[in-house]
């Protein structure tokens, strides 16, 4: 039966129902008269979600049971402050429970409508029912990653010159771990709502994994993208409150310009991970645009990441491993070998690996290509063994690896693969592996250890945290970037430099492996302190396994 309320209150009801209606465009309208709490709904939504009937007494309360338990206390928690007055409107998704049982996707918006004393008479909006796709984020009420590939896609079939941003939070869990979840969840809406004004109708706003926002863009130019970025941080850092509570996030952005269509959704989203990344590390938190990023060859960038994508699906097509040495410091006998990863294309040519790797390595794809090499390596590396009985194999890991799911397994299903013995291989962990939590790096390795593989930490020197990861893991060898010795002839700042080190390694019981080493010089000087090993021109180049057999190392 239909709740009672006096005729005039239930003409004046429908009559705005009606209205509203008129430009429903599909989706349920709802409106409540929000003196007596009676509310009218689509005829359609009644139906569809087996709701008491057109006219509800409550509706906020009875619509709060059909809404996923996980989406129900931040709905709750935002219909109470409508009607409390703490806010006007209302822009978020939720999944809703059907007449069948089925939970669909739903973004609801609604308006306090005031009358001409400013006294709230009316709350009413619309729901859009999404299905059973994932299209509409339930935190934000914004389209999710899977709605913005989809729109980013119609981007290229259109061939819309646009601008893409990557816009995200880096102290979110912070918040997070001290205010509690629904907290957190109020703090993303408020920047979703912050990030629509400002970008208006010159973009579309996504919520992407986690605490990052996407946007694509209408019509203007990076310029106009970064401008209106700076304008969300100064207002991030001042006119952002939730539950009363005056917050100043961190932001951090890339984007990327689109105006070449020979490459595909993936390869731009790779960049813009890459960009992302670049603002987050090094920027303190200034966009980052990628064509601004990277100094040479901008024009041919995009593709020829688009063209490794194709290449690694095409049963990696175009990649070949070479080796550098590894020796002995005191007896200049070969101790390993390095397999380093080369790219080479009829368009292309031969691509540097410093032009590709670290922006491939953002790519969803990278880790399919890592497992790759590692199979590669330790193939050749049999042959290797059969005439260097004692050879280390080192391969490069990329923390896209080690934070997927699986890495472990993938490692231990090659070496069964391949039956090469685990106490010949070494993993070496790049500076960027450095970026991950701690805690995951540990157990990584640990359990990497206990199977018999060595560990290496690479680029030692060059990082902040290169002497906390060490501290952190037991690693065999610590290999000294050649940015820290490439002085060493004439700096004894350098000199003092490799002497730390050196001893470090010796506190950790690990073995201390010099790159760049490229002159009879630096190889004496080296000798002086506890250096286990070197690797540079001095011994050879990266070279094929053929020619690495022909090397005559002893």
């Amino acid at each position: 039966m239909a709740p009672t309320m006096d005729k005039e209150k239930r003409r004046q009801l429908d009559e705005m129902f009606n209205a509203l209606s008129v430009v429903a465009d599909g989706a349920y309208i709802y409106l409540c008269d929000m003196e007596s709490d009676i509310s009218r709904w689509s005829k359609s939504a009644v139906d569809f979600f087996g709701l008491p009937g057109e006219y509800m007494k409550n509706a906020g309360g009875i619509w709060s049971e059909h809404i996923h338990p996980d989406d129900r206390n931040l709905y709750e928690e935002l219909i109470e402050r409508i009607f409390v007055g703490s806010d006007n409107d209302i822009d978020m998704q939720y999944r809703a429970r059907s007449a069948n049982g089925d939970y669909v996707s739903c973004s609801a918006k609604g308006i306090v409508i005031r009358n001409e004393n400013n006294k709230p008479i009316y709350f009413g909006g619309s729901i859009n029912n999404h299905g059973t796709h994932k299209y509409i984020d339930s935190v934000t009420g914004l389209r999710s990653l899977y709605g913005f590939f989809e729109d980013l896609r119609e981007v290229f079939n259109k061939e819309e010159e646009s601008v893409i941003a990557l816009i995200g939070l880096s102290d979110f869990s912070r918040y997070n771990d001290v205010y509690g979840y629904s907290f957190g969840n109020r703090m993303l809406h408020n920047i979703a709502v912050i990030l629509k004004k400002k970008f208006g109708d010159s973009g579309t706003v996504y919520r992407m994994d986690g605490p990052k926002f996407a946007v694509i863009t209408h019509g203007i130019p990076k310029d106009e993208v970064v401008e209106i970025y700076e304008d969300i941080q100064l207002d991030g850092g001042s006119k952002l409150y939730v539950e009363d509570q005056h917050v100043v996030p961190s932001f951090n952005a890339g984007a990327v310009v689109i105006d070449d269509f020979t490459i595909n959704d993936k390869t731009v989203y790779s960049c813009l991970k890459y960009v992302y990344r670049e603002s987050k590390k090094k920027k303190m938190g200034d966009i980052v645009v990628y064509d601004d990023a990277l100094t040479d060859d901008n024009r041919h960038k995009l593709e020829r990441l688009s063209e490794l994508r194709r290449n690694i699906t095409e049963d990696y097509k175009g990649f070949y491993l070479y080796y550098q040495p590894v020796v002995d410091t005191k007896t200049e006998k070969l101790r390993a070998a390095e397999a380093l990863i080369r790219w080479k294309d009829d368009r292309y040519g031969v691509v540097p690996p410093d032009e590709f790797i670290k922006v491939l390595e953002q790519d969803p794809i990278f880790p399919q290509l890592g497992k790759w090499i590692l199979r590669r390596a330790m193939i050749d590396g049999q042959k290797l063994l059969e005439k260097y009985p004692k050879i280390v194999i080192n391969v490069n890991l990329s923390y896209t690896q080690l934070e997927k799911g699986g890495f472990i397994e993938d490692v231990l299903d090659v070496l069964d693969e391949t039956e090469f013995p685990p106490d010949h291989l070494c993993l070496e962990v790049t500076e960027r592996c450095r970026l991950l939590d701690i805690k995951l790096l540990k157990n990584i390795i640990s359990i990497l250890k206990d199977r018999g593989i060595k560990i290496a930490i690479d680029d030692f020197g060059t990082g902040y945290s290169s002497i906390g990861v060490l501290k952190e893991i037991q690693a065999d060898t610590i290999k000294v970037d050649r940015e820290v010795v490439k002085d060493i002839e004439n700096q004894k700042t350098d000199r003092d430099t490799i002497k730390f080190i050196s001893d470090l390694g010796s506190s950790y019981a690990a073995e201390v492996c010099v790159e760049g080493v490229e002159t009879i010089e630096m190889r004496d000087i080296l000798r002086k302190y506890k250096i286990k090993s070197l690797q540079g021109f001095l011994y050879s180049k990266p070279v094929p396994l053929s020619d690495f057999m022909q090397l005559g190392l002893k």
